[in-house]
């Protein structure tokens, strides 16, 4: 998974400044995703939703779970992961990267269904000295803050393939969820610029222009693509490829920043398809067709039930996601139903290619056919009033839903 990754980003996705041969590659040899779409705009609501496969709001995070307010916050223990649920199935489970829908050690990954974690709980460090944004070490060996010298995107590559080469001979699922393209933007060369009691908003050390920026941008998403090259290569070299799925989405769109969002309107933190409309990809050599293009329309929170369908699993009946199993092998079109966002006090949901926004409780509502408007520039909510009624009263009804069963 990448972090605040933009629908353009990628070469496969009509990038022309940004070059990333491994996860083209990927996409040409499997299943690329144009209508694919994080559960929420900003991170720790997307990732609630993708180890739990229900909405975010169910769960109690539909916000960020950020380092200043929220660190007595966190996933309950009671939610079950999909990792949880695997390792009943007989998988060893590890998870290299962020977490970030909780900080203390209750909430940790390892009391989550992970047999092995390294990586940071926080929404971002540090690339280099692995300091969050309120300058506490936040780079963690299981449930231990254990500091590790190194490039953070090179780290998380170099415990994911040692995951898979110590493990290559029984069933896993690994997790890896990577801090590239998010901020605190920096190379492999860039000078670290938190230390231990750094606050946010100190002055940068390093002050760049914008077209640096860009460059160190650039950088980021295409060290990402190296590392991701290499678990490829590994599950090629160890003879294990066609017999696992690889699976890649960003957590949401590109921020107002920096980043591309492919055109869409929007970007992170919005509910305009550029902030939660993501580049995805599926690859299983030999079961997965190479050269696909699928257009359904699939949420994060989806994963989670296909997974259990793959290895043969029971699906939990409290799933708000479906399972893309027969979708993936077979073409089976997915069932017809509506799907919903929410953040901010803002929310959204799809009908089809209706998309339906509300800005705040007393706004005028906005009505986009995203067929003929994905750019969502023409609101033609006037010209459709009973669709209207019918998508508020459908979008009521699941706010309704969804925070009455919070658990969090």
């Amino acid at each position: 998974m990448a972090d605040d990754m933009g629908y353009g980003d990628l070469s496969c996705y009509g990038s022309s400044f940004i070059n990333t041969p491994h996860l083209d590659k990927m996409a040409a040899e499997g299943i690329k995703f144009t209508d694919f779409h994080a559960n929420g705009p900003v991170c720790s609501p997307t990732r609630a939703a993708l180890l739990t496969g229900k909405y975010q709001q169910r769960v109690g995070i539909d916000g960020v779970v950020t380092a200043k307010h929220h660190r007595d916050k966190g996933l309950a223990i009671s939610e079950k992961t999909f990792a949880d649920a695997i390792k009943k199935a007989g998988y060893v489970t590890g998870m290299f990267g962020k977490w970030h829908v909780g900080y203390k050690k209750e909430f940790n990954p390892i009391n989550q269904g992970f047999d092995e974690y390294i990586g940071y709980v926080s929404g971002n460090v540090d690339y280099h000295s692995h300091i969050d944004q309120e300058g506490y070490e936040d780079w963690w060996v299981g449930d231990t803050i254990k500091n590790e010298k190194g490039y953070s995107t090179d780290l998380i590559t170099k415990h994911s393939v040692d995951f898979i080469k110590r493990h290559k001979d029984e069933p896993f699922l690994l997790y890896i969820p990577h801090e590239a393209p998010h901020g605190p933007f920096q190379g492999r060369q860039s000078p670290a610029e938190r230390y231990v009691g750094w606050k946010n908003g100190a002055k940068q050390k390093n002050k760049v222009s914008d077209e640096e920026l860009n460059a160190i941008y650039k950088e980021m998403v295409e060290v990402m693509d190296e590392g991701i090259g290499e678990v490829m290569k590994t599950l090629k070299e160890l003879k294990i490829d066609k017999n696992t799925l690889v699976f890649f989405c960003s957590d949401n769109g590109a921020s107002q920043k920096v980043g591309s969002n492919g055109g869409l309107r929007g970007y992170k933190s919005t509910l305009w398809e550029g902030g939660h409309r993501v580049s995805a990809m599926a690859w299983y050599p030999g079961t997965i067709q190479p050269n696909q293009v699928n257009n359904e329309t699939i949420l994060t929170m989806d994963l989670f039930p296909t997974i259990m369908d793959i290895v043969g699993s029971e699906i939990p009946d409290d799933l708000d996601g479906i399972s893309l199993k027969d979708n993936l092998f077979k073409g089976v079109p997915l069932p017809e139903r509506d799907v919903f966002w929410g953040y901010a006090g803002r929310k959204a949901m799809r009908q089809g290619d209706w998309k339906l926004i509300l800005r705040n409780k007393d706004a005028e509502p906005l009505l986009f056919n995203l067929r003929e408007d994905l750019g969502e520039n023409n609101n033609i909510a006037s010209q459709h009033p009973e669709l209207v009624k019918t998508m508020l009263k459908k979008l009521e009804d699941w706010s309704n839903d969804v925070y009455a069963t919070s658990k969090n």
